[in-house]
């Protein structure tokens, strides 16, 4: 299958590591960041300070950049006015390598019957991310599938960046800080990104299970996921 697909596209899937990558960025910036990388077309990168710490969302491609385009991205981050030349550049050269079709847009809808998904969006971003999570918030489709309905409570893609709460939990008997905690538990797989764990990439890693806990009605939540078992 390989033999079809082009060198250079060969090197964009197979290029560097994220650590590789994280490890040149903080060199060059003096500092410890936080980086996501993301297959987000329309945006390149994005640079957001949570808890003075720089959080970098960036596209994947960027693990095949040369040094240049790299220390270009770090003087950017050091002073947002910085030119970015060879970034645009680079930007141009790979883009039609990537083959990526845009993600379709869904429409979203926040407003449940018994809890509002935006308002709940807001607080949780507010409270916990420092208003850093851009990621769009919506319900999910219904399943006529009980088992479907009650497996999967949550999900963020990020491809599309958008968090999906599924209805189901949409009713009077569900308690706003469950919900709350399901919108946080997806907030912070779009905060951490998917973690290296050994050989393979981990989405509820250490690191994410500890800042699970941070949820202040964490043990509240749990008790009330047992109960409804």
């Amino acid at each position: 299958m390989s033999k079809d697909i082009p060198d250079k596209q060969l090197d964009l899937l197979y290029g560097p590591s994220e650590n590789s990558l994280k490890r040149h960025l903080e060199e060059r910036l003096g500092r410890p960041l936080v980086l996501v990388l993301t297959e987000n077309a329309s945006t390149m990168l994005s640079v957001r300070l949570h808890g003075g710490v720089p959080r970098i969302r960036l596209h994947r491609m960027f693990l095949n950049a040369g040094n240049e385009v790299l220390d270009e991205i770090a003087s950017y981050m050091k002073k947002s006015k910085a030119s970015m030349p060879l970034f645009r550049s680079f930007v141009r050269e790979n883009r039609e390598w990537l083959a990526i079709k845009p993600p379709k847009k869904v429409p979203l809808k926040t407003a449940g019957t018994y809890h509002d998904l935006r308002e709940l969006h807001d607080a949780v971003n507010k409270e916990y991310f420092n208003g850093t999570i851009d990621a769009a918030i919506t319900w999910g489709s219904r399943s006529p599938r009980s088992s479907v309905r009650r497996r999967t409570l949550g999900s963020y893609s990020e491809r599309s960046h958008i968090i999906r709460i599924n209805p189901v939990l949409d009713r009077k008997a569900v308690p706003r800080y469950f919900v709350a905690f399901i919108v946080y538990h997806e907030m912070l797989h779009a905060f951490l990104g998917t973690q290296p764990a050994g050989t393979r990439r981990s989405v509820h890693s250490r690191e994410f299970r500890k800042q699970e806990k941070l949820f202040h009605e964490y043990e509240k939540a749990m008790a009330w996921e047992r109960g409804r078992a």
